[in-house]
C-alpha cells in the first residue's frame, strides 16, 4: 500500500530508546512497499550541520532546540517533494511539536517512552556511564529538562518482550489507517 506523498514520521525520545532502530525498519517496511523513503537520523544530522565539531555550548537547551527546528525545516523541504521522510531524533522540545503539526505535511509524531532504568540498562553510546562519571553534561532527560509530547499520534510505551519488527508492523497499520480515514 502507498503511503501519502510527502509525509513526514517523527520518531523521539530520549537517548537509546530505539528511535533509529525503529526508523530503519519502518523506512525498510515503506520501501518494500514501494514509496519513496528518505530515512534521517539525529546522530548523523549533528554531523551534517556541524554540531558535532562545535563547542559544549550548541548540547544545552537553546543549541539542540536550534538544531531541531533545522531538522523540522529539512523535512519539510523534502516532503515538498512528494517524498517520506522518516526522521529519528531527540528533538524533545514542545517549540518544535508545535511548529511540525503546522507546518509539515501528513505529519505523524511516534515517542517511544522508556524508562530511564532502562536506557541505562542500554546505553549504546556510553551517555548514561558518562553522565554519571560527570564526565558529560546537557544529557536529555537527566540534567537538561525534555518536554514529553502532548499529542503524539502514537505513544510507545516501554516493553521488554516487544521486537522491533512487531512495532515497525504496528506503525505502517496505524499509518495507512490514518491516511486511508
Amino acid at each position: 500500500m502507498s503511503f501519502a506523498r510527502g509525509s513526514v514520521v517523527w520518531i523521539t525520545g530520549l537517548s537509546g530508546a530505539g528511535k533509529s532502530t525503529l526508523g530503519a525498519a519502518l523506512a525498510g517496511r515503506l520501501r518494500v512497499t514501494g514509496n519513496a523513503v528518505v530515512l534521517l537520523d539525529g546522530d548523523e544530522l549533528r554531523e551534517v550541520f556541524g554540531a558535532v565539531a562545535a563547542n559544549a555550548q550548541n548540547h544545552g537547551r537553546e543549541g539542540r532546540l536550534a538544531l531541531a527546528m533545522q531538522y523540522a525545516h529539512l523535512c519539510r523541504v523534502i516532503a515538498a517533494q512528494g517524498l517520506t521522510v522518516v526522521i529519528a531524533t531527540i528533538s524533545l522540545f514542545r517549540e518544535v511539536y508545535t511548529w511540525n503539526r503546522e507546518n509539515l505535511p501528513s505529519y505523524f509524531e511516534v515517542y517511544l517512552k522508556v524508562p530511564v532504568e532502562e536506557l541505562r540498562r542500554r546505553d549504546p553510546k556510553g551517555i548514561y556511564r558518562r553522565f554519571d562519571a560527570g564526565e558529560l553534561s546537557n544529557v536529555a532527560g537527566l540534567d537538561l529538562p525534555i518536554d514529553e509530547p502532548e499529542a503524539a499520534d502514537w505513544v510507545v510505551e516501554f516493553t521488554p518482550e516487544r521486537s522491533v519488527a512487531s512495532l515497525a508492523e504496528v506503525l505502517l497499520n496505524r499509518l495507512n489507517v490514518r491516511n486511508t480515514a
